[in-house]
């Protein structure tokens, strides 16, 4: 059973950067495609981002293109969020998640397509 535990989450004014890290346990880290959701206050959950197993290959929401950006280290078992010019709109749960699929076109972007998700870790942007 694959476990992933989310952290990194805070309160932050409007226009900084966060980091948030997702550490895998109980599974072949590097099977797995990652991605990262996102639960506003009063909102469905939304898809930010994902990233193949070797970290070739990635796809962002519109509205986070450009200033998020995923990475993972494989050695580490670790995927992160790198977030830079936070708004309010950001302003949500964030979500890790794990995906036993093989990377197609840009990836799985919908909550079904994860087998594994993390508690989720609270980010808040503060203007």
């Amino acid at each position: 059973q694959v476990q992933l535990v989310e952290s990194g989450g805070g309160l932050v004014q409007t226009g900084r950067s966060l980091r948030l890290s997702c550490a895998a346990s109980g599974g072949t880290f590097s099977s797995y495609v990652m991605g990262w959701f996102r639960q506003g206050p009063g909102k469905e959950r939304e898809f930010v981002t994902a990233i193949s197993w070797g970290g070739s290959a990635t796809n962002y929401a519109a509205s986070v293109k450009g200033r998020f950006t995923i990475s993972r280290d494989n050695a580490k078992n670790t995927v992160y969020l790198q977030m830079t010019g936070l708004n309010a709109d950001d302003t949500a749960v964030y979500y890790c998640a794990g995906a036993n699929v093989l990377w197609r076109g840009y990836g799985p972007s919908r909550a079904y397509e994860y087998d594994y998700w993390g508690q989720g870790t609270q980010v808040t942007v503060s203007s």
